[in-house]
């Protein structure tokens, strides 16, 4: 007879860990699928970046993340969570994806690229990181515009507009500055993101008024052309020299993922999926939500620090 996991988790970042961490306490079956690597999102991190947050913040299970820094880096947090993993020996699939899920009685099948699977619950555990928010405007499919950014070095002595001005835009505009970019910003509202990290703030807007950076504000890029680019700015329509473009103007989840498992996914507003915020089961019974899908297009509302409870809702739930 075909082996029933009690639990298949989809995603296996520093919440679905959380989750899996709660199913072996429990004496539960259960499956970690991933589609990329180990915590995924957090490797494609740009390769110097610093969490807002502090390490033991960012802690699972009370074991400590031990830093001489007074914020992680990517590098340490990756060290951090992989031992994590081996620590508890967690089964888990890794480069492999989930196309989608039927449900028969109470046992789902889960379909992936590689294999199905038979589970009686399903924690969907998958983040926002993985489809960029696109600009919607001609030339953005030229090779040298990305809507991830990672190492300065690979923009140096470059002409590079970035895009945002939220943290992820302003650490790409200092740090390619500091590598010999000429860099230009530009930003669709009147002013630096209050969100953008506090000690970074100050150094973006010094390098600004310093005409170090050149900042468009209330601007928007209307065209990408391969050695130029077009911006509609409150002065009229400018055209600037540009080699590269970060368009880093955020990420949501993969919501068709989430339609094709038959939760519930609003077309409008912030298309928060459907889910009970005691249980976090959503409209499937049987499917639950963990970490920052549960916030939708609202990308800012869960982090890993207030949404590791989630693993421990979903058992009580499941237990219970």
């Amino acid at each position: 007879m075909e082996h029933v996991f009690d639990v298949l988790i989809i995603g296996a970042g520093p919440i679905g860990i959380c989750c899996a961490i709660e199913a072996q306490k429990a004496n539960l079956s259960y499956l970690i699928i991933e589609k990329g690597c180990l915590v995924n999102s957090l490797y494609h991190y740009p390769i110097n970046m610093t969490f807002f947050s502090s390490s033991e913040r960012l802690e699972i299970d009370g074991i400590p993340f031990v830093t001489t820094n007074p914020k992680p880096k990517r590098a340490e947090a990756l060290e951090y969570y992989r031992r994590v993993h081996q620590k508890f020996n967690l089964n888990t699939h890794l480069f492999e994806e989930v196309i989608g899920a039927d449900k028969t009685g109470d046992i789902f099948t889960v379909t992936t690229n590689k294999d199905r699977y038979t589970t009686k619950h399903i924690i969907v555990a998958t983040g926002f990181y993985d489809i960029p928010m696109t600009l919607g405007i001609p030339g953005e499919n030229l090779p040298k515009v990305s809507h991830y950014y990672s190492d300065p070095h690979y923009y140096a002595n470059q002409h590079v507009v970035v895009v945002g001005a939220s943290n992820s835009s302003i650490d790409a505009a200092l740090e390619t500055y500091r590598k010999g970019a000429k860099v230009s910003l530009i930003i669709r509202g009147h002013e630096i993101s209050s969100r953008v990290k506090y000690w970074v703030k100050p150094d973006i807007e010094n390098r600004i008024a310093e005409g170090e950076i050149d900042v468009y504000y209330n601007s928007k890029l209307t065209h990408i052309e391969p050695l130029s680019v077009h911006i509609e700015t409150p002065t009229g329509l400018k055209t600037i020299r540009n080699d590269f473009v970060l368009a880093l103007t955020g990420y949501q989840p993969n919501f068709a993922l989430l339609q094709r498992l038959g939760i519930y996914v609003p077309e409008e507003g912030t298309r928060i999926p459907e889910h009970n915020p005691n249980s976090m089961e959503t409209n499937v019974k049987g499917i639950y939500l963990a970490g920052v899908v549960c916030g939708g297009l609202n990308t800012h509302l869960w982090f890993i620090e207030n949404s590791r409870i989630h693993a421990k809702q979903i058992f009580e739930a499941i237990l219970n």
